[in-house]
């Protein structure tokens, strides 16, 4: 999804470089939609699971705290390896969408009201 989000990214910002016609900038615009949709998404799904993780990992450690043994000390360690991925890809889904946001404020410019 980095990549996919990455390319779309750079496409866009070539794209609003570019003058187009009103029909092109329709069809970006509605592109961009679909798109934003589908990245919106992905982060809201990324969210619940990183913070799934996140209270698994502080209810894990204070489970650890109060009955330290080896086996849970290792679940908790899962937890938190498991939640230093989760977090860098939100990271990186949450900046994207944002920037797809200023693409859309950019594109919706050029666009007459009544077609939004």
């Amino acid at each position: 999804m980095e990549k996919r989000l990455k390319n779309y990214l750079a496409y866009m910002a070539e794209f609003v470089e570019k003058e187009h016609s009103d029909e092109e900038y329709e069809r970006g615009y509605r592109d961009l939609m679909i798109q934003i949709a589908f990245f919106q998404h992905e982060r809201l799904i990324h969210l619940i699971v990183t913070v799934t993780f996140a209270l698994l990992a502080l209810i894990g450690i204070a489970a650890a705290l109060t009955t330290p043994q080896i086996p849970l000390l290792i679940l908790v360690m899962l937890f938190i390896v498991l939640l230093v991925p989760y977090v860098r890809h939100y990271y990186i889904l949450e900046n994207g969408v944002q920037e797809l946001y200023r693409r859309y404020d950019t594109i919706v410019t050029h666009i007459p009201t009544e077609k939004i």
